[in-house]
């Protein structure tokens, strides 16, 4: 007899992979099946996701997965990154290539937004954090500036949605990855119609609202033929990769925060409804869509993308620096200089090193020039940054925090995990690893009825995969 599997579409802003789950003992085993690099590239001005690269590896990943002995896959679903998506004209071909979030198009027309609406309206009604490349300003830049998305432009579809779409021919939208983009009505969980008209943005061209645990479809026929799979269900997740990691983090009481680590760190708590007063607007977090109706109460912090930049630029100039050898020269450093994390010059800069050097030398008047040094004012500009945020939770929930649970591939940094207990003297409980594609496994498990809820599958993930804890040394 064949053993059932579920398959996990997982991306992140610089690699894919498809990873199979099945159920072994009354625990959930993951095999990694295909990983691909996803590489952004410019043309012209622009700095684009490659779509057509990123679709063809996810059907190398299928096709893989088909030729897999003694296993039946029962179900697909997808996690991506936030804010993004393309558009399809009327006959259903895509119109445009997904943008990046980290392209500066969107600081053309913000002059002109705000003479629509204010921050603190745009937060009244969506709860979402002020972050320059959220959906609402991508979509307002093409209805105002895009002549061709203004002319043809039919269907908004955000990543998963539009992956989702050319596996099954289905359009939707999935509800957390829609929540991400300021879009929403926080408290009605549903587009708003006062923010399109305020704005004068069609909401017609957004899809039906889909949430996690529901059954989109199966597979075409030409997927079929190109992959060898069957009758495949396709399933809304916590489309969002974050809502799919607080998914997958085996979450106890409402005293404990989620840290999920990647290319960006996140950090929250998991709410039954939004928080919208004005503390929580002056603090600039966000209430974004969880699976089971929950609200993801979080703060985006530009988190690996630091480490991952800076080896980047060591090792274009030859150094040929691991990230665990950046580590042990950061362990070797007694600098206690530290960046802002949350400044926009870390965004997106050509350099990485120079900017943190250049920003070291406005703000302390040094000028940093080794590895260990440089790497530990990102380093320390994370745990400060992640201190402020934990403070912030507590007093805007009235909650007092025991426990930091950190998932992620970033969990393997040890380092870091320590470097958050030793900054916030807080219990830090690092796993699993794979929280986003757990959580994503949760759901289609939940849709297919092998599970009956989140709770049901937490107990899984508890019982299925290791956790270490990290103390204030």
């Amino acid at each position: 007899m064949n053993q059932k599997a579920y398959i996990a579409i997982d991306l992140g802003a610089s690699s894919g992979r498809l990873i199979l789950g099945s159920m072994e003992n009354n625990q959930l085993k993951l095999e990694e099946i295909h990983r691909f690099p996803n590489e952004p590239v410019y043309l012209g001005n622009t700095f684009y996701w490659d779509f057509m690269r990123i679709f063809h590896e996810i059907k190398q990943g299928l096709k893989k997965a088909a030729k897999l002995k003694n296993v039946e896959i029962a179900s697909i679903g997808i996690d991506t990154w936030g804010v993004d998506g393309g558009w399809l004209d009327k006959n259903g071909k895509l119109l445009t290539n997904p943008v990046h979030y980290r392209d500066h198009r969107t600081s053309e027309i913000m002059d002109d937004f705000y003479t629509k609406i204010t921050d603190s309206k745009l937060y009244d009604i969506t709860g979402i954090q002020k972050m320059s490349f959220n959906t609402v300003y991508q979509l307002y830049h093409d209805f105002t500036t895009n002549d061709v998305v203004k002319a043809f432009g039919e269907k908004w579809l955000f990543m998963p949605d539009l992956i989702a779409y050319f596996l099954t021919g289905s359009t939707f939208n999935e509800y957390t990855i829609a929540s991400t983009g300021a879009l929403l009505d926080a408290a009605k969980r549903e587009y708003s119609k006062e923010l399109f008209d305020t704005l004068g943005m069609p909401i017609d061209k957004m899809q039906k609202l889909v949430k996690p645990g529901t059954v989109v479809g199966t597979l075409t026929d030409r997927i079929k033929e190109e992959t060898g799979l069957s009758d495949v269900k396709v399933v809304a997740v916590g489309s969002h990769d974050t809502a799919s990691a607080v998914a997958g983090t085996p979450l106890t009481s409402e005293n404990e925060v989620y840290l999920c680590c990647g290319t960006w760190c996140l950090m929250g708590m998991e709410l039954s409804d939004p928080i919208l007063h004005q503390q929580s607007k002056d603090f600039n977090i966000t209430n974004e869509g969880g699976v089971e109706d929950t609200i993801r109460y979080l703060k985006n912090i530009n988190g690996l993308w630091f480490l991952q930049q800076l080896r980047k630029v060591w090792n274009e100039r030859g150094l040929n620096l691991s990230f665990p050898d950046i580590i042990e020269a950061v362990k070797k450093s007694d600098s206690e200089y530290a960046v802002d994390a949350k400044d926009d010059r870390f965004l997106a800069p050509l350099d990485m090193e120079k900017e943190i050097i250049a920003y070291c030398k406005e703000t302390y008047g040094i000028e940093l020039s080794e590895v260990g040094d440089i790497a530990k004012a990102a380093y320390n500009g994370l745990g400060k940054l992640y201190k402020e945020i934990l403070e912030a939770f507590e007093e805007l929930s009235g909650k007092e925090i025991h426990t930091i649970r950190m998932v992620g591939g970033g969990i393997q940094d040890k380092y870091l995990c320590q470097k958050v207990a030793d900054i916030t003297g807080k219990l830090v409980v690092a796993g699993p690893t794979e929280a986003s594609c757990i959580g994503n496994m949760l759901m289609q498990m939940k849709a297919l009825g092998d599970i009956e809820s989140l709770s049901e599958g937490r107990d899984i993930v508890k019982a299925s995969f290791d956790q270490k804890e990290y103390t204030r040394q």
